[in-house]
């Protein structure tokens, strides 16, 4: 077969059609999940980690959702960074720089300290989550690569524009259930009444 210009793109384009995102081999852009991947039902939840009313769902509602309907194999849960500020953002790379297994419960242990490391007067931002990420593993090196990473943040930045145009998400703690959009923080009675019988 003759390979003109016409073929040649023909076949570049078929590629481009089947070949996996630039950032698949890029484990720090991969999905943030947990929870059975066969779970009858998946929520997304779209959070920024400066925003308090994240941190109460996240203290509040969160561990009897984890008990109740994930670990029970019912529900499986995927986040996925909106950071409303550049503090936000810097935090979002770091929990991204950490293995997939140590995301969620770093991104427990900063809601939970919200105050201590992202509000807290005439401290570094940078500085405090540093003892976090260095509490949860992760090396200086890793940590100052994650930070200075405009990759990354330039990743999460166009995942979050992508949300948003997507699915409408315009506030954070915003949630996609079944794919129907419920906004704001709630509690467990609230959140569960969401949830398709299982």
């Amino acid at each position: 077969m003759r390979l003109t210009r016409r073929s040649l793109l023909t076949v570049v384009t078929a590629v481009a059609a089947t070949a996996p995102p630039a950032w698949a081999d890029d484990a720090r852009k991969g999905e943030r999940s947990f929870g059975k991947p066969d779970a009858k039902v998946t929520v997304q939840e779209f959070f920024s980690l400066t925003c308090t009313h994240c941190a109460a769902f996240s203290q509040n509602t969160m561990p009897d959702v984890t008990r109740n309907l994930i670990d029970t194999g019912k529900l499986r849960f995927v986040y996925h960074d909106f950071p409303l500020d550049q503090v936000a953002l810097l935090a979002a790379q770091v929990a991204r720089a950490l293995p997939p297994e140590r995301y969620e419960p770093f991104i427990a242990a900063l809601f939970a300290s919200q105050d201590r490391w992202a509000f807290a007067r005439g401290i570094n931002y940078t500085d405090e989550l540093w003892k976090f990420a260095a509490l949860a593993g992760m090396s200086r090196t890793t940590f100052d690569s994650a930070v200075a990473d405009t990759d990354l943040r330039s990743w999460i930045l166009a995942q979050q524009e992508a949300d948003q145009k997507n699915y409408g998400i315009d506030s954070t703690p915003s949630f996609l259930i079944n794919g129907q959009k419920y906004s704001g923080d709630m509690s467990y009675d609230a959140f569960v009444k969401l949830i398709p019988a299982v």
